[in-house]
C-alpha cells in the first residue's frame, strides 16, 4: 500500500495540533516555551498557529522540552493526549510570625492549586504582592511564586525579610561592593532600601513567576 503523501500545509497543521495538545497537557503558554527555549516569541507562535514549520533542530528541542519523540511533534496521532490532572497545593504566606519557619501553619493564609509539572523542586510558597513598588514587572495584588533559597544572583527578584524578620518585601537585589541594595522596579515613586547592621535583611527565596487572578 502506498504511503499517503502529506503536503507542507498539512504538515504544518499536524505540528500545530500536536504542539497545542502538549501545551494544554503541561499547562504551559506559548510565552513559557519561548522563554524556556530562548527562541523569539514570534517564531514560536508561528509553529503553534501553523503558519511555519520548525527546522529539524527546533523539532528536537521541542521534543526534548515536552518529553516526547520527534514523531510526537511531527506525525499525526490517532490518540488524544491525556490532560495532566496531578496538582499540588502551594501555601500563600500572610503575616510572618517572628522566629517561625516561613511556611509554619500560623503564617499560611490560604492555598493555591498548581499543576505539579509546572512547579520547581524544593520548598515553594506564594506571597501576595502589596503595593506598586515592583510595577510593571509585578502588579499590585498578584501572587508571586517563591522558591526558598538564601541567595540570588545579582539583579534577580527576591523575597527578603526585613523589620526584624516580620515583613517580607519583594525587591530586585543589587550588590555594589560591600553594599546590598533592594531595588524597586518603580524607581519614579520608590527609593532603594540599603541593608546595613542597623537595617538588616535576609533573603528567603527567589521569585520564580507571578500569577494573577482576573
Amino acid at each position: 500500500m502506498k504511503k499517503k503523501i502529506i503536503n507542507v500545509d498539512e504538515q504544518k497543521k499536524i505540528v500545530s495540533k500536536n504542539l497545542n495538545n502538549l501545551l494544554s497537557k503541561y499547562g504551559k503558554t506559548v510565552s513559557d516555551v519561548s522563554r524556556d527555549l530562548g527562541i523569539p516569541d514570534a517564531t514560536v507562535r508561528s509553529w503553534f498557529n501553523g503558519s511555519k514549520y520548525p527546522r529539524i533542530d527546533k523539532v528536537q528541542l521541542l521534543a526534548d522540552y515536552f518529553h516526547v519523540t520527534r514523531s510526537g511533534i511531527t506525525e499525526k496521532s490517532n490518540h488524544s493526549i491525556e490532560r495532566v490532572t496531578k496538582t499540588v497545593q502551594i501555601p500563600v504566606i500572610g503575616d510572618i510570625a517572628c522566629g517561625d519557619p516561613i511556611t509554619a501553619e500560623e503564617n499560611i493564609q490560604s492555598y493555591r492549586e498548581e499543576i505539579s509539572d509546572r512547579v520547581p523542586a524544593g520548598e515553594i510558597f506564594y506571597l501576595k504582592c502589596k503595593g506598586n513598588s515592583m510595577e510593571p514587572t509585578i502588579p499590585d495584588g498578584s501572587f508571586v511564586l517563591i522558591k526558598s533559597q538564601p541567595e540570588v544572583e545579582n539583579g534577580e527578584i527576591a523575597a527578603v525579610l526585613v523589620d526584624d524578620d516580620s515583613e517580607a518585601t519583594l525587591k530586585r537585589v543589587r550588590h555594589q561592593g560591600s553594599l546590598v541594595m533592594l531595588m524597586p522596579d518603580n524607581t519614579s515613586e520608590y527609593e532603594p532600601i540599603i541593608l546595613t547592621k542597623n537595617n538588616p535583611g535576609r533573603i528567603i527565596g527567589k521569585a520564580v513567576r507571578i500569577s494573577i487572578d482576573l
